[in-house]
């Protein structure tokens, strides 16, 4: 698999690993999937979490089990692109009450806040932000007054977008 991920894929090669990998008895393939996404060539790592991305429901629960680790990732990653793409694995998957952490909605509030961050990851994070702090009034509040603050700043239409989607559920 890693050989296949060492170039640029195109949709339909995603599709196709996807579809290689695919219901519970391809598990074994899930597993090296992720690992290859640890990879050390960042091409390979980043076509095995853009792959992670295009995951059916049924098989993106596979995931589920990873949720810490993915979070551990975001909190040290310093390439975008990868970051990017394990924030979209991340907003995929079910944030409870009881397992939400504290440092992951630190790192969402200052990200989303950071005008030097790229808007796509601003916009995720302020969608993850949400996720995590909807289970708490308090931590609404906190979430809408951060909101209003970055609302007088330029933003771009997907990061105004995602204020907006927002704001309707605060």
């Amino acid at each position: 698999m890693n050989f296949l991920l060492a170039h640029r894929l195109s949709q339909s090669e995603i599709k196709q690993l996807c579809a290689l990998t695919q219901g519970e008895h391809n598990d074994n393939l899930k597993e090296k999937l992720y690992q290859l996404t640890l990879d050390a060539d960042r091409r390979v790592a980043v076509n095995a979490l853009w792959t992670f991305t295009h995951f059916v429901a049924a098989d993106n629960e596979w995931l589920y089990d990873k949720h810490d680790q993915l979070i551990d990732r975001c909190l040290k990653e310093h390439d975008t692109t990868k970051l990017r793409l394990i924030l979209s694995i991340l907003l995929r998957q079910p944030f409870h009450e009881e397992t939400v952490r504290t440092d992951f909605i630190d790192f969402c509030l200052a990200r989303l806040t950071d005008a030097r961050a790229p808007y796509a990851i601003r916009a995720q994070c302020l969608k993850l932000a949400y996720e995590q702090m909807r289970h708490w009034l308090e931590l609404l509040d906190e979430l809408r007054q951060t909101l209003e603050m970055i609302s007088c700043e330029p933003l771009s239409p997907g990061l105004r977008s995602a204020w907006r989607q927002v704001m309707r559920k605060l």
